[in-house]
């Protein structure tokens, strides 16, 4: 296995959810963190949590990877932090393009050009637009890996999902194709797509709607953060030979998008 301790990790969208379980779990293992989201005050407490934890270090970066412009200047940051894969530091061994997100549950008929594509921007183009920033920065033939989140909705659609499931489509095949693209490099790409996982998405997508959130997950056991946040850990601590293409996980009681066993209270 892949040792992690000292190794750069880039987390995107860290300041909760996957992206904060997932800056917990690196830590753990001693690597260095860059964290990115547009919510700073939470991304410090998630960086000393990180370090808590055992992090060798943990520093964190406003990041709106819905801008160019903030991609840009945060990965001029993290090159300052890190230097460069012919640096002697080893360059950034993990990317991981977690920022993302759904925004309400429209039907195409009733559905809003701002939700469109701010679903858009964070899930297909932010994936984009990081990972070509990010690349100069990832040594080859070193077992660094760039993952990316998906979902079970990039393969298959379900009613009021148009969009989201569009983009973690988008998602899937932006994966697939940066794989073929890299070949040789060593660079190891690949998905990671939960179903049901209970963090601030729904919360996000009903809008605040807590009670309509909550409703999601209401007599099922759903994935928390932290589960796929140690698959995380998982597949990047994997020999740098090994790649994981894509990883479907689904809690026990969603057997598919729409079948899912509910407990009567």
């Amino acid at each position: 296995m892949t040792s992690l301790k000292n190794k750069w990790v880039l987390i995107t969208g860290a300041s909760s959810g996957f992206g904060a379980a997932a800056a917990r779990a690196f830590g753990a293992e001693g690597a260095k963190l860059l964290l990115g989201a547009r919510r700073v005050e939470r991304l410090k407490q998630v960086a000393g949590q990180s370090k808590k934890a055992s992090a060798a270090a943990a520093h964190f970066h406003e990041l709106d990877v819905s801008q160019t412009s903030s991609v840009d200047t945060f990965i001029a940051w993290a090159r300052e932090k890190i230097g460069g894969p012919k640096s002697g530091a080893g360059g950034l061994h993990v990317l991981i393009n977690n920022a993302g997100g759904a925004h309400g549950l429209d039907t195409v008929a009733e559905g809003r050009d701002a939700d469109w594509e701010a679903m858009l921007q964070s899930n297909v183009l932010g994936v984009l637009r990081v990972t070509r920033a990010a690349l100069p920065l990832m040594p080859h033939n070193a077992g660094a890996s760039i993952i990316n989140i998906g979902s079970v909705a990039g393969h298959t659609a379900y009613e009021g999902g148009a969009v989201y499931c569009a983009a973690k489509a988008g998602e899937l095949q932006i994966t697939r194709a940066l794989r073929l693209e890299l070949l040789g490099t060593g660079i190891r790409v690949g998905t990671v797509d939960p179903g049901l996982a209970e963090t601030e998405f729904s919360l996000v997508r009903f809008k605040g709607d807590a009670a309509g959130a909550k409703k999601v997950y209401e007599g099922m056991q759903p994935l928390t953060a932290r589960d796929i946040a140690e698959i995380l850990v998982w597949i990047a601590r994997r020999p740098a030979h090994v790649n994981i293409d894509e990883l479907i996980v689904k809690p026990v009681d969603q057997a598919a998008v729409g079948k899912v066993y509910r407990r009567k209270n």
